[in-house]
C-alpha cells in the first residue's frame, strides 16, 4: 500500500507559520503570487506573527506547529 502525500496546502500553511515564527517577512513567500499555495502560506504567516506578538514562547511555537 502506498503512502498518501500530505495535503500540500496544509504544508504551505505550516511553512508560512514557521517562517513568521523565525522572523521572516511576508515577502519571503516561496510561491507565485495569487495562487492557492501563496494564499495558504500567507495565512500561516499571519497567524504565526499574531502568536509571536501575543507573547508565545519557543516551546509554545513548537507544540503548536507539531499540532498543525
Amino acid at each position: 500500500m502506498k503512502k498518501h502525500k500530505r495535503d500540500q496546502e496544509h504544508r504551505s500553511y505550516v511553512k508560512g507559520y514557521q517562517a513568521a515564527v523565525i522572523g521572516r517577512s511576508i515577502e519571503a513567500c516561496p510561491y507565485q503570487q495569487e495562487t492557492q499555495m501563496a494564499y495558504h502560506w500567507s495565512r500561516g504567516w499571519r497567524e504565526g506573527r499574531e502568536d509571536f506578538w501575543n507573547g508565545f514562547n519557543q516551546a509554545s511555537f513548537q507544540q503548536k506547529a507539531a499540532n498543525l
